[in-house]
């Protein structure tokens, strides 16, 4: 179970859940958390009936409360002279000085806390740190290099081969997500090119964790002569394609950033399925037998381009459409 702190999205989905009737372990696993995460935060900021952009900001307001006191021990002038000494004389680096100050005084303080205290509080001292460019780097570099590192991983739609371009085959995949009020929480669908067939996994959390296992564990239940690519959006919630690549044994590319019409089959199933889950809908409360019953609808429906086939009719039953063109 997770001990981080909740989020304004996953105080919206436990109000819900609370209006809901569920038990506090129920709504723990629900949110992924502890059960000790929820009983505190109702004993906190439940007063009466729980209100969660109410708790949010009293939990922001604590935090930052929590932060001054963190501040204050700079303010020890003991404290802050052997900072000085260690860093300005010694030049030791902030770990190796939060390092010594836990082994000789016990005293807890983490290094990148001494970082933010020289960037924000005594900025004379940064010419004595080792890394003088702006801020400190992170261990695995920038922020900037880790995302092109990951992008440079990413195979690109136009690198697909010309038979998914012409829907040819039965296999070829668009994937996405559509996101619920809460902002936390989503619906992958995955829709077959040629047939418009409908896969929909509720996504109690829309994580790339919690993508990759759901594509991985629905996949595992479709023919391998029906699994050949997937083409996704570039969400961060596909970050761990790699992993799906290898287990579902699947090409998988991406669209362009802004470039919706390169999965537009997906795009415009998802507007099908917005009919039966309009935005800022609360997704908490849904069940993924009640995503199925939609996608069932939509999979039953007769389309023009299929010749008035259903997607059914064409991906299980392997009819053959009259008109199979956009």
């Amino acid at each position: 179970m997770s001990h981080n702190q909740l989020t304004l999205g996953k105080r919206i989905s436990l109000a819900a859940l609370l209006k809901a009737g569920l038990i506090r372990k129920d709504i723990a696993l629900q949110l992924e958390v502890d059960p000790s995460t929820i009983s505190r935060e109702l004993t906190r900021n439940n007063k009466g009936e729980y209100e969660p952009q109410k708790a949010h900001s009293l939990a922001m307001r604590r935090r930052r409360i929590a932060k001054r006191k963190t501040k204050k021990l700079f303010v020890d002038e003991e404290i802050c002279n052997y900072v000085e000494e260690k860093l300005t004389k010694e030049f030791w680096s902030p770990e190796q000085i939060a390092g010594r100050l836990r082994k000789d005084f016990g005293l807890i303080i983490c290094h990148e806390t001494i970082y933010q205290f020289i960037y924000e509080e005594k900025k004379e001292w940064r010419k004595f740190l080792r890394q003088k460019k702006g801020k400190y780097r992170r261990r695995h570099g920038t922020k900037d290099r880790e995302k092109a590192r990951e992008e440079a991983k990413k195979k690109r739609i136009d690198t697909r081969g010309e038979i998914v371009d012409k829907r040819e085959r039965i296999g070829d995949w668009e994937g996405d997500t559509i996101v619920g009020g809460e902002k936390t929480t989503g619906i992958l669908t995955h829709v077959e090119r040629k047939s418009g067939f409908l896969l929909a996994d509720l996504l109690k959390r829309k994580t790339a964790s919690s993508v990759k296992e759901k594509a991985v564990e629905r996949f595992k239940n479709i023919s391998e002569d029906k699994k050949h690519t997937i083409t996704y959006d570039n969400g961060t919630e596909f970050s761990e394609h790699e992993i799906i690549e290898r287990e579902t044994d699947m090409k998988i590319y991406f669209a362009y950033p802004y470039h919706s019409w390169e999965r537009g089959t997906n795009e415009n199933t998802n507007g099908l399925l917005r009919q039966f889950f309009p935005k800022k809908s609360m997704f908490a409360i849904l069940t993924q037998e009640i995503v199925d019953a939609a996608a069932d609808l939509i999979n039953n429906c007769p389309r023009k381009r299929l010749g008035y086939l259903t997607p059914y009719e064409v991906f299980v039953e392997g009819k053959i459409a009259v008109q199979a063109r956009m």
